[in-house]
């Protein structure tokens, strides 16, 4: 194995943990899965996001920064292989897109500090995926908090996703356009992106579409 922690990221309803478990299980590695349903500030956050957005995005700073520093910091010898549903820096994604400037400039001062403790994943994986269908996706998913997500909120995230993508110079960064792949139901199409994401990427951001 070439990578000891692979991070596999996309906008809400890209299919993140679904790729990350199935990932896990082929590899016999370690899945850290975000904890996000006991949070009670997120269907607050949907119904009034201008109220709730900061003690949100500080919320989910503080858990995903408690987990991913128990888990990283823990080596099992039988499975050195870590895969995450997601990477630390998606809080600050979020952020930017949710939050005042005056409250970000403070978010993003909190997450600097937390940063420099957290590795960094030997490849960062994204699924893109179209805002028509991850609104497809979540309604398919019945999370009854997530049906009032607007596509523009989406289209905020996704681009600021990229926004982050395109400032990373040294990371291993693989782009996989995943409009066209139901690896879920399809075992090919898991074939597909388990030989994909298993290949050894120089340093950079490499974008495929199947």
């Amino acid at each position: 194995m070439k990578y000891n922690f692979i991070a596999i990221e996309g906008t809400i309803g890209a299919g993140k943990t679904s790729l990350a478990t199935m990932l896990s299980e082929r590899l016999n590695a370690r899945l850290i899965l975000e904890q996000f349903e006991d949070n009670d500030f997120l269907p607050k956050f949907y119904r009034d996001p201008s109220k709730y957005a900061f003690p949100l995005e500080l919320s989910f700073l503080a858990s995903r920064f408690q987990q991913l520093k128990n888990e990283l910091s823990v080596t099992d010898l039988f499975r050195p292989l870590t895969i995450s549903d997601y990477f630390i820096t998606k809080s600050l994604i979020f952020a930017r897109k949710t939050l005042a400037d005056d409250e970000y400039a403070l978010y993003a001062r909190l997450f600097n500090i937390i940063n420099l403790s957290i590795p960094k994943p030997d490849l960062l994986v994204y699924l893109y995926v179209s805002v028509e269908r991850l609104k497809s996706n979540i309604i398919q998913r019945g999370r009854s908090y997530e049906m009032d997500i607007e596509p523009a909120y989406l289209e905020k995230i996704q681009s600021g996703y990229f926004d982050y993508i395109r400032q990373q110079t040294g990371m291993r960064i693989l782009i996989i356009d995943t409009n066209r792949l139901d690896f879920v139901n399809i075992p090919d199409h898991f074939e597909l992106l388990y030989n994909m994401i298993l290949e050894d990427y120089p340093p950079g951001t490499h974008t495929i579409t199947p």
